[in-house]
């Protein structure tokens, strides 16, 4: 028996107006998922513990099976563990984006956030700029890690574990009143800011139409977790396929096993079909019991408020993901069960992470399906619905009733 999750980061969302008031995953043209929606189990599952903020760490830890009351430390120290970094006790590690600001105002506090991921800067720009941050900014108390795209790590030693807002919470907004109250973190913002506004390489990608990485922003401080090993708590040996370095993070630190896919970017142009095929190996070459798939892009078309982009992220993880997934699956003979879901929502209407309940989808292959109508359930252009009764939604889940409130219990439903 094989077990796989697929998570679509922030795919659940609500209904919009374009989209004649369906989501953007009802609307969206998937007929793998709604094909598999026939023979299987469909529920709603409460991923972010009540009282704790939505984000995709206490999310992904819950569905990997780890209660975050017990488990979560931070956002940025899972981070650090994938990329290395030797965290001692009394470090507290930040996430460091770099972000685009407004420009126009000469007072650091008027600014507004335009833009958390600095248009999904690549990798190599990113690691430029965060290096000419560091150049001027590292000292023997705080120290720089480049990461990938705009997500990179800031080691605090002998640190505090001070109240920091994500950027993707406040996109738009004036920044003076969400920066951080410890003086030393927010001098720093400052001065990174003035580092990076005129450096040539956003001169450069501003001429490009580009946008400017011009500010770092910290947050998700936390200090180094501790994670029972996943084997040990399942009896299962399990990977992960992430472009994000939280995710495989949380492998690291949970003993899991990691896989780095060749063009996989955390984007809405991800390397879909690389992702199945790590799978595949990983399953069936390299011995792993469980494969943990995820998928950024729904999650940062949701922070650009993109709803269009969101529907092609998620056609994108129906066809060029899922289906070349079952296809190889179908085609090994030996029995397996897929789980599907969101880790969280994140609704075009707020363009950030929300705590709602998500929709999941369990599907076992003894069940076999149906073969897939594509005259049944498609209108007359891609990505276009009639109105149907089954498929894979928040809708469809919705309305079977079944309800699991703590989320980290739901993978005992993927191994029952």
């Amino acid at each position: 028996m094989k077990y796989i999750v697929v998570l679509g980061d922030g795919m659940a969302d609500l209904p919009l107006p374009e989209f004649q008031n369906k989501t953007p995953l009802e609307y969206a043209c998937t007929p793998t998922m709604d094909r598999l929606s026939r023979k299987a189990d469909m529920g709603m599952v409460r991923t972010i513990p009540v009282g704790m903020q939505p984000g995709s760490d206490t999310a992904n830890l819950a569905v990997m099976g780890y209660d975050p009351f017990k488990y979560y430390s931070g956002r940025s120290p899972l981070e650090a563990l994938s990329m290395g970094i030797a965290m001692e006790p009394g470090d507290v590690a930040l996430r460091c984006n770099l972000v685009t600001l407004t420009e126009e105002d000469e007072d650091f506090e008027n600014l507004r956030i335009l833009d958390h991921s600095s248009g999904e800067i690549d990798s190599r720009d990113s690691a430029i700029l965060l290096e000419a941050v560091k150049q001027e900014l590292e000292t023997q108390a705080y120290h720089f890690y480049p990461g990938i795209s705009y997500r990179h790590c800031l080691i605090w030693k002998e640190g505090r574990v001070a109240e920091l807002t994500p950027p993707h919470d406040i996109l738009g907004k004036r920044i003076g009143d969400y920066l951080p109250k410890e003086e030393v973190l927010r001098a720093m913002m400052l001065r990174s800011y003035r580092i990076l506004k005129d450096h040539p390489l956003n001169r450069e990608r501003r001429a490009k139409g580009l946008a400017p990485a011009n500010c770092c922003w910290f947050w998700g401080a936390g200090t180094k977790p501790s994670l029972t090993s996943f084997e040990e708590k399942t009896g299962k040996k399990g990977m992960v396929i992430s472009a994000v370095d939280l995710l495989k993070g949380i492998a690291v630190g949970a003993g899991m096993g990691t896989v780095d896919v060749p063009g996989a970017t955390g984007g809405l142009h991800t390397n879909y079909e690389g992702k199945a095929a790590a799978a595949i190996e990983g399953l069936f070459e390299k011995g792993y019991d469980f494969v943990y798939i995820h998928v950024e892009g729904p999650d940062e078309m949701g922070h650009q408020g993109d709803a269009a982009k969101k529907v092609q992220a998620i056609e994108y993880l129906d066809t060029r993901l899922i289906d070349p997934l079952l296809k190889e699956l179908d085609g090994r003979g030996e029995r397996y069960r897929l789980l599907i879901l969101p880790d969280h929502p994140t609704p075009i209407s707020v363009r950030t992470h929300t705590g709602d309940k998500v929709p999941f989808l369990l599907y076992d292959s003894c069940n076999g399906y149906d073969d897939y109508d594509s005259n049944e359930n498609l209108g007359p252009g891609a990505g276009e619905r009639l109105p149907q009764t089954r498929g894979y939604s928040e809708k469809t889940a919705e309305a079977t009733g079944i309800v699991v409130e703590e989320g980290h219990l739901l993978i005992e439903r993927l191994f029952a």
